[in-house]
């Protein structure tokens, strides 16, 4: 099981986001990722966050790099960068746009797709191990699944080694989901995405970045208890624990939790299967 955090939008919030960060690090799970914000906006801090918790932690860190925003320039200084800081790992993201980006002509951006990126790290020479997206309820901008996975398998002969699911709520979609993609012939490992929900207000976000389907058991639980917030909290992990229980009970082992920065919550999680993760 690994964890997800995200860098600071200021300088003013560095030391409480870098405290947050340490607190999910002493937990040691298998690796954490560090996001690089919409736009690129926060891009400056992903490589600090992931440079101390290596050095002070030693949990293996996976940083985000994206297309949005981003020129060669740019892209061939954060790979120098990441180098120099022995970062490994890096997840290629198309990066999701900022409301100003919405409808902009992308024709001349020059990665305007993960894929372009992925081919940029590979042909580096940087000896990175590469990881990609992928959506089990389809990309919201792909005109239907087959479609979807074939730009799926084009990141991973590009050289995604690895993907990572966006957040789902429905383990069964996800199990639909990966027999379509080795029936297609994509055979990298996939991490499972799941996504805590803590408090209601997370569910409209969560439907805007993923269209994820909402099952009706997770609907109730919303109704029932999203305007209790200590409730709220309790039934989002419990339902969150629930989901990667059936998961590793299927025999899918790879669970990547999208913390949010928040300890307690990861902390919990971890707690809950502490039997199951041997921890």
């Amino acid at each position: 099981m690994s964890f997800e955090v995200f860098p600071p939008k200021t300088d003013a919030a560095f030391a409480s986001v870098k405290a947050a960060t340490e607190e999910i690090a002493q937990l040691k799970p298998a690796f954490m990722s560090v996001t690089y914000g919409a736009g690129g906006g926060t891009s400056a801090y992903t490589l600090e966050i992931a440079r101390n918790i290596e050095a002070q932690y030693g949990v293996p860190m996976l940083a985000h790099l994206t297309c949005v925003s981003s020129t060669r320039e740019m892209v061939a200084e954060r790979i120098a960068a990441m180098k120099a800081a022995g970062i490994e790992n890096v997840m290629a993201l198309r990066g999701d746009l900022t409301p100003e980006l919405e409808g902009a002509d992308r024709s001349n951006w020059p990665y305007r797709y993960a894929v372009d990126l992925i081919r940029e790290l590979r042909e580096s020479g940087g000896d990175f191990c590469i990881g990609g997206a992928c959506y089990p309820e389809v990309h919201p901008e792909s005109a239907n699944q087959k479609e979807d996975i074939a730009h799926i398998k084009a990141k991973v002969e590009a050289g995604c080694q690895f993907l990572t699911t966006q957040m789902f709520f429905d383990n069964n979609l996800l199990y639909n989901f990966l027999y379509k993609l080795r029936e297609a012939g994509v055979t990298v490992p996939v991490v499972a995405g799941i996504m805590p929900i803590t408090n209601a207000n997370q569910v409209e976000r969560a439907i805007k970045l993923s269209g994820s389907h909402m099952p009706q058991r997770f609907k109730s639980l919303v109704d029932k208890f999203g305007s209790d917030p200590a409730a709220m909290k309790q039934a989002g992990i419990a339902y969150a624990t629930d989901q990667i229980i059936d998961l590793f009970a299927n025999n899918v082992t790879n669970i990547h939790v999208y913390t949010m920065n928040k300890p307690d919550v990861a902390a919990q999680i971890q707690r809950n299967l502490s039997d199951i993760l041997g921890k």
